[in-house]
Protein backbone atom coordinates (compact mmCIF):
# COMPACT_ATOMS: atom_id res chain seq x y z
CA UNK A 1 0.00 0.00 0.00
CA UNK A 2 0.86 3.61 -1.22
CA UNK A 3 1.95 6.14 1.66
CA UNK A 4 -0.80 8.10 0.50
CA UNK A 5 -3.12 4.83 0.14
CA UNK A 6 -2.08 4.63 4.22
CA UNK A 7 -2.67 7.68 5.08
CA UNK A 8 -6.00 8.04 3.59
CA UNK A 9 -7.06 4.94 5.77
CA UNK A 10 -5.75 6.34 8.94
CA UNK A 11 -7.58 9.49 8.29
CA UNK A 12 -10.98 8.23 7.29
CA UNK A 13 -10.76 5.82 10.45
CA UNK A 14 -10.14 9.10 12.93
CA UNK A 15 -12.45 11.37 11.16
CA UNK A 16 -15.30 8.11 11.83
CA UNK A 17 -13.77 8.37 15.33
CA UNK A 18 -14.22 12.19 16.02
CA UNK A 19 -17.63 11.67 14.53
CA UNK A 20 -19.18 9.02 15.90
CA UNK A 21 -17.66 8.71 19.27
CA UNK A 22 -16.24 12.22 20.34
CA UNK A 23 -19.31 13.41 18.78
CA UNK A 24 -17.01 16.67 17.34
CA UNK A 25 -18.85 19.58 14.37
CA UNK A 26 -18.40 18.82 11.10
CA UNK A 27 -16.12 22.13 10.96
CA UNK A 28 -13.97 20.65 13.24
CA UNK A 29 -13.67 17.67 11.83
CA UNK A 30 -12.13 19.09 8.49
CA UNK A 31 -9.83 21.49 10.18
CA UNK A 32 -8.05 17.97 12.04
CA UNK A 33 -7.86 16.53 8.88
CA UNK A 34 -6.91 19.46 7.07
CA UNK A 35 -3.93 20.16 9.19
CA UNK A 36 -3.16 16.05 9.69
CA UNK A 37 -2.74 15.97 5.83
CA UNK A 38 -0.41 19.10 6.24
CA UNK A 39 1.94 16.67 8.66
CA UNK A 40 1.71 13.87 6.28
CA UNK A 41 3.18 16.12 3.05
CA UNK A 42 5.85 16.65 5.54
CA UNK A 43 6.30 12.82 7.05
CA UNK A 44 6.40 11.82 3.00
CA UNK A 45 9.51 13.78 2.36
CA UNK A 46 11.00 10.92 4.76
CA UNK A 47 9.06 8.48 3.42
CA UNK A 48 6.96 8.18 6.41
CA UNK A 49 3.22 7.52 6.87
CA UNK A 50 0.92 8.99 9.86
CA UNK A 51 1.28 5.39 11.15
CA UNK A 52 5.24 5.38 11.56
CA UNK A 53 6.41 8.89 11.82
CA UNK A 54 8.67 9.33 14.57
CA UNK A 55 9.61 12.50 16.75
CA UNK A 56 11.78 13.95 14.02
CA UNK A 57 9.00 14.23 11.64
CA UNK A 58 7.22 16.24 14.24
CA UNK A 59 9.86 18.36 15.49
CA UNK A 60 10.56 19.12 11.36
CA UNK A 61 6.66 20.25 10.76
CA UNK A 62 6.78 22.14 14.16
CA UNK A 63 10.18 23.97 13.10
CA UNK A 64 9.20 24.63 9.18
CA UNK A 65 5.87 26.22 10.56
CA UNK A 66 7.46 28.18 12.65
CA UNK A 67 10.08 29.00 9.71
CA UNK A 68 6.79 30.03 7.12
CA UNK A 69 5.87 32.68 9.87
CA UNK A 70 3.02 30.80 11.54
CA UNK A 71 2.07 32.42 15.17
CA UNK A 72 2.29 30.61 18.31
CA UNK A 73 -1.53 29.78 18.28
CA UNK A 74 -1.84 27.98 14.90
CA UNK A 75 1.46 25.79 15.78
CA UNK A 76 -0.12 24.61 19.21
CA UNK A 77 -3.43 24.01 17.28
CA UNK A 78 -1.63 21.42 14.50
CA UNK A 79 0.22 20.37 17.42
CA UNK A 80 -2.99 19.58 19.67
CA UNK A 81 -4.58 17.32 16.14
CA UNK A 82 -0.98 15.30 16.09
CA UNK A 83 -1.73 14.36 19.62
CA UNK A 84 -5.52 13.64 19.48
CA UNK A 85 -4.69 11.44 16.34
CA UNK A 86 -1.69 9.37 18.24
CA UNK A 87 -3.84 9.36 21.45
CA UNK A 88 -6.50 7.28 18.87
CA UNK A 89 -3.71 5.21 17.08
CA UNK A 90 -2.82 4.36 20.46
CA UNK A 91 -6.14 3.50 21.62
CA UNK A 92 -6.96 1.74 18.40
CA UNK A 93 -3.37 -0.61 18.67
CA UNK A 94 -2.23 1.14 14.97
CA UNK A 95 1.13 2.41 17.07
CA UNK A 96 3.03 1.35 19.89
CA UNK A 97 4.44 4.96 20.85
CA UNK A 98 3.28 8.31 20.54
CA UNK A 99 6.00 10.46 18.67
CA UNK A 100 4.36 13.86 19.89
CA UNK A 101 5.48 12.90 23.55
CA UNK A 102 7.93 15.59 25.52
CA UNK A 103 7.38 17.91 22.75
CA UNK A 104 6.09 21.22 24.37
CA UNK A 105 3.36 23.35 22.90
CA UNK A 106 4.50 26.62 21.82
CA UNK A 107 4.81 29.44 23.85
CA UNK A 108 0.81 30.62 23.60
CA UNK A 109 0.19 34.62 24.24
CA UNK A 110 -3.73 34.84 25.60
CA UNK A 111 -5.61 36.57 22.09
CA UNK A 112 -8.55 38.30 23.57
CA UNK A 113 -12.24 38.65 21.38
CA UNK A 114 -12.44 41.65 19.10
CA UNK A 115 -15.88 43.00 20.67
CA UNK A 116 -17.71 46.28 19.17
CA UNK A 117 -18.85 48.93 21.76
CA UNK A 118 -22.77 49.10 22.63
CA UNK A 119 -23.52 52.10 20.21
CA UNK A 120 -22.08 50.16 17.37
CA UNK A 121 -23.79 47.31 17.83
CA UNK A 122 -27.07 49.37 18.26
CA UNK A 123 -25.88 50.97 14.92
CA UNK A 124 -25.34 47.56 12.96
CA UNK A 125 -28.97 46.40 14.79
CA UNK A 126 -30.26 48.98 13.06
CA UNK A 127 -28.89 48.70 9.76
CA UNK A 128 -30.88 46.67 7.45
CA UNK A 129 -33.65 48.15 5.43
CA UNK A 130 -35.63 46.98 2.74
CA UNK A 131 -34.10 46.03 -0.41
CA UNK A 132 -34.90 48.10 -3.18
CA UNK A 133 -37.12 47.46 -6.58
CA UNK A 134 -37.89 43.84 -5.20
CA UNK A 135 -41.30 42.29 -3.96
CA UNK A 136 -39.29 40.30 -1.42
CA UNK A 137 -37.21 43.58 -0.26
CA UNK A 138 -39.05 43.98 3.16
CA UNK A 139 -39.18 40.34 3.98
CA UNK A 140 -35.34 40.16 3.81
CA UNK A 141 -34.92 43.11 5.52
CA UNK A 142 -36.78 41.45 8.24
CA UNK A 143 -35.15 38.21 8.31
CA UNK A 144 -31.73 40.79 8.69
CA UNK A 145 -32.87 42.63 11.41
CA UNK A 146 -34.51 39.32 13.57
CA UNK A 147 -30.54 37.64 12.75
CA UNK A 148 -28.83 40.10 14.09
CA UNK A 149 -30.73 40.55 16.48
CA UNK A 150 -30.41 36.76 17.62
CA UNK A 151 -26.79 36.98 17.40
CA UNK A 152 -26.62 39.53 19.53
CA UNK A 153 -29.14 38.72 22.23
CA UNK A 154 -28.30 34.83 22.29
CA UNK A 155 -24.70 34.70 21.63
CA UNK A 156 -25.07 32.20 18.87
CA UNK A 157 -22.37 31.02 16.48
CA UNK A 158 -22.87 31.11 12.97
CA UNK A 159 -23.27 27.92 12.37
CA UNK A 160 -26.09 27.52 15.47
CA UNK A 161 -27.91 30.47 14.03
CA UNK A 162 -28.41 28.71 10.22
CA UNK A 163 -28.88 25.41 11.86
CA UNK A 164 -31.94 26.70 13.92
CA UNK A 165 -35.24 25.02 13.34
CA UNK A 166 -38.64 27.06 13.74
CA UNK A 167 -39.75 24.17 16.08
CA UNK A 168 -36.65 25.22 18.16
CA UNK A 169 -38.30 28.81 18.74
CA UNK A 170 -40.37 29.00 22.06
CA UNK A 171 -41.35 32.42 21.61
CA UNK A 172 -44.13 32.62 24.54
CA UNK A 173 -41.36 32.23 26.62
CA UNK A 174 -38.41 34.69 25.20
CA UNK A 175 -36.43 31.38 24.63
CA UNK A 176 -34.51 29.38 22.04
CA UNK A 177 -33.28 26.34 22.14
CA UNK A 178 -29.65 26.04 20.20
CA UNK A 179 -27.75 22.86 18.83
CA UNK A 180 -24.14 23.63 19.47
CA UNK A 181 -21.02 22.21 19.05
CA UNK A 182 -21.43 17.61 19.43
CA UNK A 183 -24.80 18.43 18.77
CA UNK A 184 -24.82 19.29 22.35
CA UNK A 185 -28.16 21.38 23.37
CA UNK A 186 -29.15 24.19 25.25
CA UNK A 187 -31.55 26.85 26.04
CA UNK A 188 -30.86 30.32 25.49
CA UNK A 189 -32.69 33.77 26.73
CA UNK A 190 -34.24 36.44 23.94
CA UNK A 191 -34.39 39.74 24.94
CA UNK A 192 -37.68 41.79 23.95
CA UNK A 193 -36.08 43.55 20.98
CA UNK A 194 -35.26 39.99 19.37
CA UNK A 195 -38.33 38.24 20.51
CA UNK A 196 -39.92 41.46 18.66
CA UNK A 197 -38.17 41.32 15.45
CA UNK A 198 -38.30 37.65 14.96
CA UNK A 199 -42.23 37.34 15.79
CA UNK A 200 -42.39 40.49 12.93
CA UNK A 201 -40.14 37.80 10.51
CA UNK A 202 -42.14 34.81 11.07
CA UNK A 203 -45.23 36.40 10.94
CA UNK A 204 -44.64 38.87 7.83
CA UNK A 205 -41.20 37.60 6.09
CA UNK A 206 -40.92 34.16 6.28
CA UNK A 207 -43.67 33.18 4.08
CA UNK A 208 -43.16 35.58 0.99
CA UNK A 209 -39.50 34.19 1.10
CA UNK A 210 -41.08 30.47 1.40
CA UNK A 211 -43.48 31.17 -1.47
CA UNK A 212 -45.47 27.48 -1.80
CA UNK A 213 -42.66 25.56 -0.39
CA UNK A 214 -42.33 24.38 3.54
CA UNK A 215 -38.79 24.53 5.24
CA UNK A 216 -38.15 23.47 8.73
CA UNK A 217 -35.42 25.47 9.01
CA UNK A 218 -36.01 29.34 10.98
CA UNK A 219 -34.34 31.39 8.90
CA UNK A 220 -34.19 30.84 5.28
CA UNK A 221 -33.49 32.10 1.33
CA UNK A 222 -35.57 33.31 -1.02
CA UNK A 223 -37.34 30.06 -2.72
CA UNK A 224 -37.14 28.39 0.98
CA UNK A 225 -33.65 26.84 0.72
CA UNK A 226 -31.30 26.73 3.64
CA UNK A 227 -29.53 29.97 4.51
CA UNK A 228 -25.86 29.19 4.19
CA UNK A 229 -22.82 30.77 6.71
CA UNK A 230 -21.58 32.53 3.77
CA UNK A 231 -24.85 34.37 3.21
CA UNK A 232 -25.34 35.49 7.11
CA UNK A 233 -21.14 36.60 7.31
CA UNK A 234 -22.79 39.10 4.16
CA UNK A 235 -25.74 40.32 5.80
CA UNK A 236 -23.14 41.10 9.01
CA UNK A 237 -20.64 42.92 6.80
CA UNK A 238 -23.34 45.00 5.37
CA UNK A 239 -24.82 45.79 8.62
CA UNK A 240 -21.42 46.45 9.98
CA UNK A 241 -20.17 49.12 7.23
CA UNK A 242 -23.28 50.69 7.82
CA UNK A 243 -21.99 51.58 11.23
CA UNK A 244 -18.88 52.49 9.83
CA UNK A 245 -16.97 48.94 11.10
CA UNK A 246 -16.43 45.54 9.66
CA UNK A 247 -17.19 43.00 11.97
CA UNK A 248 -18.52 39.04 11.83
CA UNK A 249 -21.04 37.44 13.23
CA UNK A 250 -18.44 36.22 16.26
CA UNK A 251 -17.81 39.39 16.73
CA UNK A 252 -22.29 40.16 17.64
CA UNK A 253 -21.34 36.81 20.07
CA UNK A 254 -18.01 38.36 21.75
CA UNK A 255 -19.98 41.39 22.32
CA UNK A 256 -22.56 39.70 23.80
CA UNK A 257 -20.36 38.05 26.67
CA UNK A 258 -17.64 41.53 26.56
CA UNK A 259 -21.49 43.99 27.33
CA UNK A 260 -22.73 40.94 30.28
CA UNK A 261 -19.32 40.96 31.77
CA UNK A 262 -18.91 44.73 32.41
CA UNK A 263 -22.55 44.81 33.53
CA UNK A 264 -21.58 42.65 36.74
CA UNK A 265 -22.98 38.93 34.92
CA UNK A 266 -21.56 36.16 36.78
CA UNK A 267 -19.02 34.09 34.41
CA UNK A 268 -21.35 30.47 35.33
CA UNK A 269 -24.41 32.49 33.79
CA UNK A 270 -22.51 33.71 30.84
CA UNK A 271 -20.46 30.05 30.04
CA UNK A 272 -23.83 28.37 30.14
CA UNK A 273 -25.60 31.48 26.84
CA UNK A 274 -22.12 30.93 25.05
CA UNK A 275 -22.04 27.07 25.48
CA UNK A 276 -18.69 26.80 26.58
CA UNK A 277 -17.58 23.71 28.16
CA UNK A 278 -14.51 24.84 30.41
CA UNK A 279 -15.07 27.73 32.33
CA UNK A 280 -11.70 28.66 31.76
CA UNK A 281 -13.00 29.56 27.70
CA UNK A 282 -15.31 32.02 29.62
CA UNK A 283 -12.57 33.66 31.90
CA UNK A 284 -11.06 35.46 28.65
CA UNK A 285 -14.06 37.92 29.01
CA UNK A 286 -13.02 39.41 32.60
CA UNK A 287 -9.99 40.33 30.56
CA UNK A 288 -11.36 41.85 28.16
CA UNK A 289 -13.86 43.96 30.74
CA UNK A 290 -10.76 44.51 32.73
CA UNK A 291 -8.71 46.05 29.78
CA UNK A 292 -11.91 48.22 28.73
CA UNK A 293 -12.44 49.06 32.66
CA UNK A 294 -8.64 50.58 32.72
CA UNK A 295 -8.79 52.23 29.43
CA UNK A 296 -12.19 54.12 30.86
CA UNK A 297 -10.60 54.90 34.31
CA UNK A 298 -7.25 56.13 32.25
CA UNK A 299 -9.83 59.02 30.40
CA UNK A 300 -12.17 60.01 33.39
CA UNK A 301 -10.75 59.50 36.29
CA UNK A 302 -9.36 63.19 37.93
CA UNK A 303 -6.21 61.13 39.24
CA UNK A 304 -5.02 59.40 36.39
CA UNK A 305 -5.45 62.76 34.20
CA UNK A 306 -3.54 64.23 36.73
CA UNK A 307 -0.95 61.58 36.31
CA UNK A 308 -0.60 61.84 32.58
CA UNK A 309 0.00 65.74 32.63
CA UNK A 310 2.74 65.85 35.40
CA UNK A 311 4.88 62.85 33.46
CA UNK A 312 3.97 64.98 30.10
CA UNK A 313 5.49 68.06 32.01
Amino acid sequence: MSLADSNSVVLRAFTDYLKIEKGLATLTQQAYARDLRQFAEVAAKRRRSLENARREEVRDFLHELMSNGCDARTVGRKLSALRHLYKFLLLDRRVRSDPTVNIDSPKQWKVLPKSLALPEVEQMLAAPRAHPNSRFGEAMAARDRAMLEVLYSGALRASELVGGRLEDLKLELGLILVRGKGDKERIVPLGAPAQNAIKNYVEHGRGVLLGNRTSPWLFVARGGHRLTRARLWQVVNAAACAAGRHASPHMLRHSCATHMVERGADLRTVQTILGHADIATTQVYTHVALDRLSTVYQQHHPRARSRRKTQSA
